[in-house]
């Protein structure tokens, strides 16, 4: 009965211990079960680029892969649509995609040409709408016409090492920029190659046919996941604003312009204030966007160093004047391309060539439009006003002073100052307001008058 008694307590205590034990399993499997299902539950950040390939298209790149890492994301979604655009900005996107440490999809809606193409490829997951094709990365210039093998050639190494980086067929991605590759049964010798959504698809060079970023999903297996949407802040909006090629263009002009009319006009006034504002407004943005490096802005601010040098310390217009100006246009040329330091390799050089176009075209622009409109600003128009512009008769007791400019034309005399465009100037020992038609002229170089409006000479150097 002992032995009995004993076996049953045992029994029960085995009974008790698997219970407890099988307890203990179920309540950790079930952890491990929710655990698993909500690490399931994915974060995905979405955002697009429907735009040509430019400053702005970095800009929500960069925000977009910020506020991804920010929000811990499993996923980056882009949405594309792009004809392309500048090569250096694409590469700079290129870059940014390869070196990401969140997944990237892109879903192609419509178009991934040219330099789209490009960062289509850099993704690690390619979707396409129907009907969408991606493709024909040939460099070309502002008219559409394909630039020299040179660059061409650098367009092709990069989409090669960017679909060898990505899993993907580089002889492929050459055809896409070379229409001298030639891949056996996909691209024939003279074409450039373009893929639909199915070539695409047969050769690796898509992942999926979706309508949205919900289809494409779920062809990736995601079926659990919240997302959340890039949405531009007034900062980003007024940051892509800036940095629209446009809108730099008319900056350059008030820069530029601002520094001319001071070199004309005596003291600091509003020109240079003027030029002031607009080169912080120009250099800002594309400082933040990485663009612009501190070096570029120095050089800018060592050109109007020595152009200050040249208006108050140095007589004449000599080296100080034309190195000013030189600094000052490559200040604004370089920090409008993506280079690095003194590395220009990652900037085709017709961005570089359009960059200083840009900028000497607005310089000519300046000089041509001030040699123009300066005789007449004053005498039509907003700025009329602030000229006396009422009529001075001898009845009230003023003198003819037209009367005795007319007298003078014809007649000699010497610039009483500098005359940068504006100055004064002296003719039979009398002081008069002059305006130089030759742009600078010397003080004590000898004049004639040739010519007057309101109550202001006309000159040019004594020939």
């Amino acid at each position: 009965m002992y032995f009995y008694g004993m076996i049953t307590d045992m029994r029960r205590f085995l009974f008790r211990a698997i219970a407890f034990f099988g307890s203990v399993f179920l309540v950790v499997g079930a952890m491990a079960q929710m655990s698993t299902d909500s690490s399931q539950i994915r974060k995905v950040y979405r955002f697009k680029i429907h735009d040509e390939i430019a400053a702005p298209a970095l800009h929500i790149l960069k925000r977009a892969m910020e506020e991804a890492k920010t929000i811990d994301a499993d996923i980056l979604f882009m949405e594309l649509d792009t004809y392309g655009g500048r090569v250096d900005i694409a590469d700079s996107m290129r870059t940014r995609l390869l070196r990401s440490e969140i997944p990237v999809f892109v879903l192609i809606d419509n178009n991934a040409a040219s330099a789209g193409a490009l960062i289509s490829i850099a993704c690690d997951s390619i979707y396409m709408t129907p009907g969408s094709t991606i493709g024909a990365a040939t460099v070309v210039n502002q008219s559409g016409e394909q630039v020299p093998d040179k660059y061409q050639s650098y367009m092709r190494s990069k989409m090669r090492a960017t679909a060898e980086e990505t899993n993907r067929d580089p002889d492929i991605a050459e055809a896409m920029v070379d229409p001298d590759k030639e891949v056996e049964g996909i691209s024939e010798k003279g074409k450039v190659l373009t893929f639909t959504v199915e070539d695409a698809l047969k050769y690796g060079y898509c992942d999926g046919e979706a309508n949205n970023m919900q289809e494409a999903l779920s062809i990736a297996g995601i079926k659990d996941y919240t997302y959340e949407e890039f949405k531009p802040s007034d900062v980003d909006k007024v940051i892509g604003f800036l940095i629209n090629p446009a809108i730099s263009g008319v900056l350059i002009l008030i820069i530029l312009g601002g520094i001319y009319f001071e070199l004309q006009t005596p003291g600091v006034g509003f020109p240079i204030i003027a030029a002031a504002i607009a080169a912080v407004i120009f250099f800002a943005p594309y400082y933040i966007e990485g663009l612009t490096e501190n070096w570029e802005i120095l050089l800018f601010i060592a050109g109007i160093a020595l152009l200050a040098v040249e208006i108050f310390v140095i007589p004449g217009f000599g080296v100080a004047g034309v190195g000013g100006i030189l600094l000052v246009v490559t200040g604004l040329a370089l920090s409008m391309v993506g280079n690095i330091g003194f590395d220009f390799t990652f900037v085709p050089p017709t961005q570089l060539f359009t960059s200083f176009m840009v900028v000497i075209s607005a310089s000519l622009i300046v000089l041509f439009g001030s040699i123009l409109l300066l005789p007449r600003l004053f005498s039509s128009g907003p700025l009329s006003k602030l000229v006396l512009q009422a009529e001075q008769t001898i009845a009230p007791g003023y003198i003819n002073a037209t009367t005795n400019f007319s007298n003078l034309v014809g007649k000699s005399g010497v610039a009483y100052t500098d005359l940068r465009a504006i100055g004064k100037v002296e003719v039979e020992g009398h002081l008069y307001d002059a305006y130089s038609v030759e742009g600078y002229i010397e003080r004590n170089t000898e004049i004639d008058v040739i010519g007057y409006e309101n109550t202001q000479l006309t000159v040019r150097s004594k020939s």
